[in-house]
């Protein structure tokens, strides 16, 4: 038991120190021009223009329309201006709430589908970034070697239209399943004492699925095998999630939405620099994880799905 606790500290620390590897986004970034744009462009609509209105209301407009519109009264105000202390809280508080309907909503909306479609592009051109890198041969044989074992775990995958159909019923079963799994992680959470336990747990796999999927998803590895490799490496996996989640754990859902929209896209570069992917095509017992077991994490939206 003390051995294979320590396995899976040492796992868990190394899958947070891989998700800490920011380094590998700016060299990524240096490497590819429509890599740094795509990740000006996130950075630009989440940071500055959410994030920064989020900031603008809370320290300049709310006090304002306190300051204006006053709940209570103070000494020197007079007693008829005092009278109107209910209706200015209800004007007030209606005037806060269409800032959220006509601002914040649309503004998130459109940050959650633009930041969506840019996800991809960023996956894309940081992967491209790595493919046309100047590796040293030792590096340049392991990456060799490791794209082989790819290969050849996927060639149970028919060519063709058979192939294309099994993609998008992968594609299709994929978003089910990371949906129900979004479910089970919204109910954890409202369990007394450890739920918020179970919760973070939870996030930090979901959310470390998430950075692994786009690269998976160019390196055409099928479900089966992504899901049978993540639960068995639950350790690493959950270690890579833990910083997406420490960064939004404890703020408001809009301002962690537009933190998490800032963040995302690092993680999923960090993702795409790192390799355990690798030793997918290899013999399980050269994994890392061996003798810890598999962990069905994704059991009950498996079965949902």
């Amino acid at each position: 038991m003390r051995s294979k606790s320590k396995q899976v500290l040492l796992l868990w620390l190394e899958g947070f120190r891989e998700a800490c590897s920011l380094h590998r986004v700016v060299i990524l970034c240096l490497r590819s021009r429509k890599l740094l744009l795509r990740t000006g462009q996130c950075f630009l609509l989440n940071g500055l223009i959410f994030l920064g209105s989020l900031g603008v209301f809370k320290w300049f407009i709310d006090p304002s329309l306190q300051w204006i519109l006053p709940d209570q009264c103070s000494p020197l105000t007079s007693q008829e201006f005092c009278s109107y202390g209910g209706f200015y809280a209800f004007l007030r508080g209606g005037l806060l709430q269409l800032f959220y309907v006509f601002w914040f909503y649309p503004l998130y909306m459109l940050s959650f589908i633009l930041s969506n479609i840019w996800y991809n592009d960023i996956a894309k051109h940081g992967f491209e970034a790595i493919e046309i890198s100047d590796l040293n041969s030792a590096e340049a044989l392991r990456q060799g070697e490791a794209l082989a074992s790819l290969n050849m775990a996927n060639a149970e995958r028919p060519s063709g239209l058979g192939g294309v159909m099994i993609g998008i019923g992968e594609q299709v079963y994929s978003i089910l399943l990371l949906t129900f799994f979004f479910l089970e992680v919204c109910v954890v959470g409202v369990i007394p004492y450890i739920g918020k336990i179970l919760n973070f747990l939870l996030l930090s796999w979901m959310y470390a699925y998430y950075c692994y999927e786009y690269k998976w998803n160019f390196l055409g590895i099928s479900l089966k095998k992504r899901l049978d490799f993540f639960q068995s490496n639950w350790a690493f996996f959950a270690g890579f999630g833990s910083p997406c989640v420490l960064a939004i754990f404890f703020l408001s859902p809009l301002v962690s939405g537009a933190l998490m929209a800032i963040l995302f896209p690092l993680f999923v570069l960090t993702a795409t620099g790192s390799g355990p992917e690798k030793l997918i095509g290899a013999p399980r017992r050269t994994w890392k994880c061996a003798g810890l077991g598999k962990l069905p994490i994704f059991y009950i939206a498996d079965t949902l799905s």
